[in-house]
């Protein structure tokens, strides 16, 4: 569900050149329009004896558990195995041989097989070039908060909590740019990869973009608060990369959605968003052999990611369809030539519409969005995605631009998932779908026949418009608010200060001043942290409890009513032993 055309699994575009820095129209698979193309890798024709003309991927679909019977019959029946998931019994394989499928849906304990596409695997799958990491541009000072944040009351949920650096979120799109100055202080390589072409690939860099997208969709969930450029939905919490497009026609096959699903959940990711559909169907029917094996094999993908703690957020689409009335696509198969089909709603879109996954709408201002699929049922919950302005959040190279679709909605709702998670630890997927269903604002059917439902519960917008702020906790604290959103390092056996300046603030500090403080640190319990009064006076907020446990993001509450209120106030942390090291994020007053 991509804006512009970067292909045919982004909401919007159809493959070829990328839009300009203005809103697309909705044409296609991705779900919104980038503004400048990043360099892409080129693949070169061939890089391995491995590789020949004709070769296709199937998946294998076999009993849970250990699949080496079935690995040993895809390789005796002219395939090879290219990458396995015990797990879930699922097999990408590849060959050349125009009978494979027929022949491996005969050998015993298989249960399904299917072409993952209707062209060639490319030569690159087998020796992939890296995405080119692109110079980066500097942007001066200024972080003014976007329409589309105060829209969703993201502005006012800062002030309670900006995430916990222990959520990480997963961009599971065109890749993203780790070295982009709004992304890099919240980016999270450790748990970053490729998953183009179905097998994951940990080299470095391998996870960078090789369109726009997924950094644009990245800044929206959370680039940092740090004084320039935008800021994301949750700019306290971690963001990995897994690339699941390919190279040059950015599209995403279902071998690379459970590559990164699978990745998911093996990596504590509490959050994925999933701006794009799995190329190359829109929609995948049941009744047809090679779509009904995409269906099981992403689904068990999801249903393991999910199992290990990890919700999925996914793009409804950018085709104006309704997904509770399917009648007819249009636009598939888009890795060769499309053709026209008749549907029904046993087709679906994944992993938009897979159980377990939330469906995203996007919504303008007030409206449903011009392009935004929609359908009673279908849809859980709407986010801004753009209409007329656009989305405006990073692109690779250090740059910033507008894109449209449901793709710039989803990563809305995944950011407002990831402050649930923050706010509440431990919570499952399950629960946290049931929060953003509750916490969202309803949003009545316009005078349109097409939206079904009620003003609770309806096709165009679900459960209604997400709301960041009663996700935290429904009110911001009452008072005047200070906040240093700087970097201050914390070296081992070192103190460091933070200071804030008041001003405007009559008479004393109240006896319940509101300190927020957010310290990256493994293993607290080195640490000292100190509020210091104008006056030089020390409140001590936290001394070296919590032992191994990593981080602080809490809200203190000191009785400061001997203190003036204006002057400097300064957040001074103590590191009283070796071995950890971290840095002040943030922190915060509230009078």
């Amino acid at each position: 569900m991509l804006a512009a055309t970067l292909g045919a699994a982004l909401a919007f575009g159809a493959p070829a050149a990328l839009a300009g820095t203005a809103p697309v129209s909705p044409s296609g698979s991705p779900a919104s329009a980038p503004a400048a193309a990043a360099p892409q890798a080129s693949a070169p024709t061939s890089q391995s004896a491995t590789w020949v003309a004709g070769t296709r991927a199937y998946l294998v679909i076999t009993a849970p558990g250990d699949t080496t019977a079935v690995r040993g019959a895809v390789t005796s029946n002219g395939g090879t195995v290219f990458q396995y998931y015990d797990a879930i019994g699922v097999i990408v394989a590849h060959s050349a041989s125009s009978t494979f499928a027929t022949t491996m849906r005969g050998v015993g304990g298989v249960q399904q097989v299917g072409a993952t596409r209707t062209s060639d695997v490319p030569a690159d799958a087998y020796n992939p070039a890296l995405p080119a990491n692109p110079a980066q541009s500097t942007t001066p000072s200024g972080e003014p908060v976007r329409a589309d944040m105060t829209q969703i009351k993201a502005d006012q949920a800062w002030a309670v909590t900006t995430g916990s650096a222990s959520v990480k979120v997963g961009i599971l799109d065109t890749g993203v740019d780790d070295q982009h100055q709004d992304l890099a202080p919240n980016f999270n390589a450790a748990d970053s990869a490729s998953c183009a072409y179905g097998k994951p690939d940990t080299r470095a860099g391998a996870w960078r973009d090789v369109g726009s997208h997924g950094t644009h969709v990245a800044g929206t969930v959370a680039a940092a608060k740090n004084g320039k450029g935008v800021i994301g939905v949750a700019p306290g919490v971690k963001i990995s990369s897994v690339r699941i497009a390919e190279p040059n026609s950015s599209l995403f096959f279902a071998e690379n959605t459970v590559c990164g699903f699978m990745w998911a959940g093996d990596h504590g990711f509490k959050v994925t968003n999933n701006s794009y559909y799995t190329d190359p169907w829109q929609f995948n029917c049941p009744d047809n052999a090679d779509q009904a094996a995409i269906i099981e094999g992403v689904k068990r993908a999801q249903e393991y990611a999910e199992g290990k703690g990890s919700l999925q957020v996914a793009a409804a689409g950018n085709s104006n369809i309704d997904l509770a009335n399917k009648t007819t696509d249009t636009e598939s198969p888009n890795d060769s030539t499309p053709v026209t089909r008749t549907i029904t709603n046993a087709c679906l879109d994944i992993p938009t519409e897979l159980p377990g996954v939330v469906t995203v709408s996007a919504m303008g201002t007030t409206a449903k969005a011009s392009y935004s699929n929609y359908g009673l049922n279908v849809v859980d919950v709407t986010a801004p995605g753009g209409d007329v302005t656009g989305i405006y959040s990073t692109l690779p190279g250090g740059k910033y631009g507008s894109m449209s679709g449901t793709s710039m909605a989803s990563p809305h709702v995944a950011g407002v998932a990831a402050l649930l998670a923050s706010t509440n630890p431990g919570i499952t997927p399950a629960q946290l779908r049931d929060k953003l269903a509750t916490q969202a604002n309803d949003v009545a059917c316009p005078s349109d026949s097409r939206c079904k439902g009620t003003t609770s519960k309806n096709g165009f917008f679900g459960e209604g418009q997400v709301d960041a702020l009663k996700a935290v906790g429904s009110t911001p604290p009452p008072g005047k608010y200070f906040e240093n959103p700087g970097d201050f390092a914390i070296g081992d056996n070192t103190t460091v200060e933070s200071p804030i300046t008041v001003s405007g603030v009559t008479g004393n500090a109240p006896a319940a001043l509101k300190v927020g403080v957010n310290i990256v640190h493994t293993y607290i319990g080195d640490l000292k942290v100190d509020l210091i009064a104008p006056d030089g006076t020390v409140y001590t907020v936290h001394n070296r409890a919590g032992g191994s446990t990593d981080n602080i993001n809490q809200v203190f509450t000191v009785n400061a009513s001997s203190e003036v209120a204006n002057g400097t106030w300064k957040l001074r942390v103590n590191d009283n032993a070796g071995g950890d090291t971290g840095k002040i994020d943030a922190w915060n007053l509230t009078f």
